[in-house]
């Protein structure tokens, strides 16, 4: 057996070890020597890898090899029934940032049971989305607002604010939404779009509070 072919082996072995610090060499050797024969491995490493760390280098290594080949096999990917193919392939999508990856992002994967899946998915679509096509992606993820604890609204509202000025006249129905959970994150996310130095926190606390008194805090 040639040598690189063994080299090949040996990574794609290492990709399974039960050590994490040599799966995440392994992933790293492959990512410097990017061969197309190692992209079926990757992705599938992705759906299953425990560790955070080993998984951002697995989708680093994707990165490294041609959107071409990867990006069709990644949206695949975005059909499984495995919560983390989902969500991982949506995260390595978005470093790619392929724009023909766009159409697959889909209202279903916004709007995932998993909360995890849907916030890869929102970080997805705002890198993805195509120019023109913000109105619509903001309304999708309006639908979205009051939903989970603070890390995932927090994601959400960092998604729409990355959208820009575009999601103002999407927030104002949720704004005065009859679910004060709905009514806070529209307020907060306004909040945030106008003052981002100001922080998340600092704009919750200030929605909690417009909510308590029973306005929407638009007249302020």
């Amino acid at each position: 057996m040639p040598k690189e072919d063994t080299n090949t082996m040996r990574a794609l072995q290492g990709l399974e070890n039960g050590t994490s610090s040599v799966r995440l060499q392994a992933a790293l050797t492959v990512g410097t020597t990017p061969d197309p024969r190692f992209i079926d491995k990757l992705i599938e490493r992705c759906a299953i890898e425990p560790n955070f760390y080993v998984r951002d280098m697995l989708t680093w290594a994707l990165t490294r090899h041609s959107s071409s080949m990867t990006v069709p096999k990644l949206i695949d990917e975005l059909r499984s029934e495995r919560a983390q193919a989902r969500s991982q392939a949506l995260h390595t999508l978005s470093k790619i940032g392929d724009r023909q990856a766009w159409p697959a992002i889909t209202r279903a994967l916004l709007t995932d049971a998993d909360d995890e899946v849907a916030r890869t998915a929102w970080r997805a679509a705002v890198v993805l989305v195509p120019e023109g096509e913000e109105p619509e992606l903001a309304g999708v993820l309006a639908t979205q607002l009051g939903r989970g604890e603070r890390e995932t609204q927090l994601s959400l509202s960092r998604a729409l604010t990355a959208l820009g000025e575009v999601i103002m006249p999407t927030l104002r129905a949720p704004m005065t939404d009859l679910d004060p959970r709905v009514r806070q994150h529209a307020i907060a996310t306004e909040r945030l779009l106008r003052n981002p130095d100001a922080g998340f926190e600092f704009a919750i606390e200030e929605a909690k509070r417009i909510v308590a008194l029973g306005t929407t805090g638009q007249e302020e």
